[in-house]
């Protein structure tokens, strides 16, 4: 394996890695900036209140993107697995 095979492995599971992470995340985040927004213009300063939106905001999201975070997982898995007698 050269050091150039290297670097584009560890890139490739990188991106793939931010790829399935984004949607849950990028939720949490919109939903935690509408909270946020809500209490600071009621002036709610109650920490707990912004919990449990994001947990279900979290939840949701990870439930209608879970078949394209598989496939993404398997097609990785897949081009990872057949690329190892060309690195080798």
């Amino acid at each position: 394996m050269t050091p150039q095979q290297a670097v584009d492995l560890a890139r490739d599971a990188l991106m793939t890695s931010l790829m399935i992470g984004a949607p849950v995340l990028l939720a949490g985040l919109v939903v935690g900036l509408v909270i946020g927004l809500f209490q600071a213009l009621t002036q709610i300063q109650e920490q707990t209140i912004a919990f449990v939106p994001k947990i279900v905001a979290m939840l949701l999201a990870l439930t209608f993107t879970l078949p394209w975070l598989i496939t993404m997982m398997v097609q990785y898995s897949h081009d990872l697995i057949a690329g190892i007698p060309e690195r080798f």
